[in-house]
């Protein structure tokens, strides 16, 4: 069972920063050959789609509330994508999840919680 594991959520204050990270824990996933996702849900909110990374890192979708603020990238040999979140906002809340993505295969994180306050 292929088990992503998510890291560096917090507390922070308005206009602070956050990077968030994603790796696997399961031993020889080839975590390179899948696109993966960062999705959010705040109480009460459905689940949203906040950025994609393709497979080589070549190219990146952002949602709109948050181009310009936050950058997927992913280092491949580490095995490891992240959300850097820059200028965070009260409505960045959420509970931040790490998803990949290949041809019949589709894993989750567990979840890590980001809360933006003063």
């Amino acid at each position: 069972q292929v088990q992503l594991v998510e890291s560096g959520g917090g507390l922070v204050q308005p206009g602070g920063s956050l990077r968030l990270s994603c790796a696997s824990s399961s031993s020889g996933f080839a975590f390179s050959t899948y696109y993966v996702n960062w999705l959010r849900q705040a109480p009460g909110k459905e689940r949203e789609l906040v950025a994609t990374i393709t497979t080589t890192g070549g190219s990146t979708n952002y949602a709109d509330s948050v181009k310009g603020r936050f950058t997927i990238s992913r280092d491949n040999a580490k095995n490891t994508v992240y959300l850097q979140m820059n200028s965070l906002k009260p409505e960045d809340t959420a509970v931040y999840y790490c998803n990949a993505r290949a041809l019949g295969a589709n894993y989750w994180g567990q979840g890590t919680q980001v809360t933006v306050s003063s």
